[in-house]
């Protein structure tokens, strides 16, 4: 329960002595922590950031090595966004906390920082921040038919102008772009196969998922399937048998590997034998 305030305090209103506590507690130490947040950082991708506290505060003997860019915080959020538990947190708007001390508990509310919780349809988050050498910063995440779309702005000179900077990109995302799902109404036929246990082979795709689109070339999606005509036993669980390709308005949209969908054992000597006496019979 403890655990569980600190982190909303967090991502909620922005408490940096429960940022440093969480942190201690983690690695033993914030410098321990950070070095992880670096490292962790690099893995993602984020090749412009560099962390020098677990706050994000940029004074200090270390400000000037506290760098980050619009692009980075992006691919932060949205690993942020694969923890239910963190749009669960950061779309928290009022909410009230326990602190419990060897004094007593005393009980005070959080408001959320982040005004398009409330005021902004399909909102999943996600956090604001402010320092005098940023600006007014957000990272705003919301989700509409499915798509969710993530949008960063830096160096705003007012709160409102954040939120209304960001607003216009998200409004700019699900105007513009569009989720498609290639294999929706798609129908591959099995391979078949020859001398194994089985005369067909099921294929599927894979990793297909959706595809981000214009949506001027959203009906303009077209699908080519390229299969072997047959395959030869043994048959190879994810053994590919053939390609998706997926294109719009002329252009190559993605390629997706087509491959065995389960394993066919080739047939033994004593099968082949019984299928050759059937066929005699059968002649006969």
């Amino acid at each position: 329960r403890p655990l569980t305030e600190m982190l909303k305090s967090v991502v909620v209103s922005s408490a940096n002595d429960c940022a440093c506590a969480l942190a201690e507690h983690i690695a033993g130490s914030e410098a321990a922590f950070v070095q992880r947040m670096n490292e962790r950082a690099q893995e993602l991708g984020m090749a412009n950031t560099h962390f020098a506290n677990c706050t994000g505060l940029d004074d200090g003997p270390d400000a000037n090595e506290h760098l980050t860019t619009a692009r980075d915080i992006a691919i932060m959020s949205r690993e942020l966004l694969k923890h239910e538990k963190i749009k669960e947190y950061t779309t928290i708007w009022m909410e009230n906390i326990t602190h419990v001390t060897m004094q007593g508990s005393k009980e005070f509310g959080l408001a959320n920082t982040n005004k398009l919780v409330r005021f902004y349809d399909g909102t999943t988050g996600l956090k604001t921040g402010y320092t005098s050498g940023a600006g007014y910063c957000l990272s705003a995440s919301a989700e509409r038919g499915g798509m969710e779309v993530i949008a960063v702005v830096m160096h705003c000179k007012t709160s409102p102008d954040r939120f209304e900077s960001a607003k216009a990109l998200l409004n700019y995302g699900f105007a513009n772009y569009a989720l498609v799902d290639p294999m929706e109404n798609l129908t591959i036929e099995p391979v078949p196969v020859v001398l194994g246990r089985q005369a067909l082979v099921q294929v599927q795709a894979q990793g297909a998922g959706t595809i981000l689109i214009d949506k001027a070339l959203a009906g303009s999606v077209t699908c080519a399937v390229e299969l072997d005509e047959s395959v030869t036993a043994p048959v190879l669980k994810g053994q590919q048998l053939g390609t998706l390709r997926v294109e719009a308005g002329g252009r190559l949209l993605r390629e997706i590997a087509l491959a065995a969908a389960q394993e066919v054992p080739a047939l033994g000597f004593p099968d082949i034998w019984r299928m050759m006496l059937e066929r005699v019979c059968m002649a006969g």
